[in-house]
């Protein structure tokens, strides 16, 4: 058998059975998780499946009368949108609607109450030192409970702890004795609780302030002394009006639940650090010391310094004045225990989280410092009626628009759509599949504007295939017969099928970096269809091709078969002749 001729491989040629097979498993490996993971069908987004609305009404913060303007609403909508679109293309729209409304729009099939909370938690994040705490409803002599996080105990860690130091029991009269020094303390100007002040306080009893503390001290200290003792946290309209009206600069009441589930009170100071003091933050799950997973924080320079300041104050004094309130909306949703201050411009907090706690968490401290505050005004449920109606107009329109590339293709390349057709099928069923697949990963939902972007995808795929054809039948004019000359098209088609694909994959990326929602699902589907395409042509057609030239029906050029040389107009084959030698004189002879 004779070697290939330098320079020219022949694995492509005698191997193409490789790459079918590849594919062919392929596909059914996807088709198969598809069905393992319960999610046959792609997700749909608000418009085809409907879903929840939520308007917010934005709310001035006390002190700040001009705070509802343009660049504050845009900055809140920004945050919104990467708050539930974080993790991939989920489709939930968010967007102002007035001067100071923002509708936010969640597709069926997402955890819509996780997504309420995700943007109805919208006012600034504070960090608040703690001054009292305990078990809402618990008895006068109750001792504080240690965590108020959703997660377990949590903890500011590498120099701090999760691990309360212990308090002793106090009596009734001596624990409302150390509630007023605790409040009044608070309302002095250093802000950091005295390291004196004892556990959490009783909810029934009253206080004395110290005789040093003002008369205003005084008054405010008690007037927050009545409401943290009348807070009942189990009372879903008291958990919403804790703390309601009360400055940064001011303590206050608030709720938050503890690892055991329970509904925890608590007495905190003024805020010390805010939410836009935070540079970032992410959820990372520790696997040098087998913590689990943990949340850690950035610090901006300015931050940096308040958190090492109140860190400090705080790891000086007993729990559970060494913890620090993580409050969002007037709700605690963390509160470390500290050690020693924190210099160093960063901090994790860890305890029992498991992944999803931790990404909440890191979630809310990341994009929690929204400029205003937000309230529910309402929240309705969206039906799919005029979606499906589109929707099916839409399948409609694709449906004509590929029996008509189908009808072309059968027509003017005849026997070469039986390549095109099972190539268009195999693009539309990876799309489908990877779709389906992308719903549950990445939280990706189909709207209309994506079906129409698998739709524009037909012409691109079915672009693929011509040039490749005409490259061949190029080749055939040129009198080359079919096996080389679907060798020699290859190369010439490839780098224009890449240099195409690469130029519809760049405008799909930009317009998917510039957009959000509909628009960026129509970006997503065309470069996913896009990138599909390149597997297809690679890994099925030019196979395809290959194997089919070697049939005689194609190899002799039937008129069927859209290789015909006489209908190219092919030159004829070049052949070699060797010159007729010169007569021979007899006389020389």
């Amino acid at each position: 058998m004779a070697a290939p001729k330098k320079g020219r491989s022949a694995s492509a040629q005698s191997r193409p059975g490789r790459s079918l097979a590849f594919i062919l498993i392929a596909i059914a490996a996807l088709t198969g998780g598809m069905f393992l993971s319960g999610h046959p069908t792609p997700r749909l987004g608000i418009d085809l499946a409907g879903g929840t609305s939520i308007t917010l009404t934005a709310k001035n913060e006390p002190g700040q009368p001009n705070a509802i303007n343009k660049t504050n609403m845009n900055t809140a909508v920004d945050i919104m949108n990467r708050r539930v679109n974080g993790l991939g293309v989920s489709e939930a729209e968010v967007q102002t609607q007035g001067s100071d409304n923002i509708i936010v729009n969640i597709p069926k099939g997402t955890n819509s109450k996780e997504a309420r909370a995700q943007v109805g938690t919208t006012a600034q994040l504070y960090f608040r030192p703690v001054l009292a705490t305990e078990v809402s409803g618990s008895a006068a002599s109750a001792s504080p409970s240690p965590s108020a996080s959703s997660s377990s105990s949590s903890k500011a860690t590498d120099k701090a702890t999760d691990k309360a130091t212990s308090s002793s029991s106090a009596s009734p009269t001596a624990s409302a004795t150390s509630q007023g020094r605790a409040v009044t303390d608070a309302l002095k100007a250093d802000s950091t609780p005295s390291a004196s002040s004892s556990a959490s306080p009783s909810a029934s009893s009253s206080a004395s302030p110290s005789a040093s503390s003002s008369a205003s001290a005084s008054a405010a200290a008690t007037k927050l002394q009545a409401q943290y003792a009348a807070l009942d946290c189990t009372d879903e309209a008291q958990r919403a009006k804790a703390g309601e009206g009360s400055k940064a600069t001011d303590p206050t009441v608030a709720c938050g639940k503890n690892s055991s589930g329970q509904w925890q009170k608590y007495v905190l100071g003024p805020a010390e650090v805010k939410g836009t003091d935070i540079k970032s933050a992410a959820a990372v799950f520790d696997t040098q010391s087998a913590a689990g997973w943990k949340v850690t924080m950035e610090f901006t320079s300015g931050g940096s310094k308040k958190f090492a300041d109140i860190t400090g104050k705080l790891a000086k004094n007993q729990s559970p004045q060494n913890q620090f309130a993580i409050v969002l909306d007037g709700d605690v949703v963390s509160d470390p225990f500290v050690q020693q201050a924190l210099t160093g411009g960063s901090a994790e907090i860890s305890g029992s989280f498991d992944q999803t706690e931790a990404q909440s968490l890191a979630n809310m401290l990341k994009y929690g410092a929204l400029p205003l505050t937000f309230k529910e005004s309402s929240v309705t449920t969206v039906t799919a009626a005029l979606g499906g109606e589109q929707l099916h107009a839409g399948l409609i329109a694709g449906a004509i628009g590929l029996g008509l590339v189908v009808i072309y293709l059968v027509v003017y390349y005849r026997g070469l759509s039986i390549i095109a057709i099972p190539s268009l099928l195999v693009s539309g069923a990876l799309t489908y599949v990877i779709m389906a697949l992308l719903g549950p990963t990445i939280g990706f939902a189909l709207n209309l504007p994506a079906v129409c972007g698998a739709i524009v995808a037909i012409g691109i795929t079915a672009d693929s295939f011509i040039v490749f054809f005409e490259r061949i039948r190029d080749e055939i004019r040129e009198g080359r017969s079919l096996r080389p000359a679907v060798e020699r098209a290859w190369p010439r088609a490839r780098r224009t099928i890449l240099v195409s694909d690469f130029v519809s994959f760049l405008a799909a990326a930009v317009l998917f970096i510039v957009t959000v929602g509909k628009v960026q699902g129509f970006a997503f589907t065309l470069g996913l269809t896009t990138v599909l395409d390149v597997v297809v042509v690679f890994f099925f057609t030019k196979p395809l091709m290959t194997l089919l030239a070697r049939r005689k029906f194609y190899a002799s050029g039937h008129k069927w078969s859209g290789l015909d040389p006489k209908a190219l107009g092919a030159k004829p084959p070049l052949r070699r002749t060797r010159r007729p030698s010169a007569p021979v004189d007899p006389k020389e002879a």
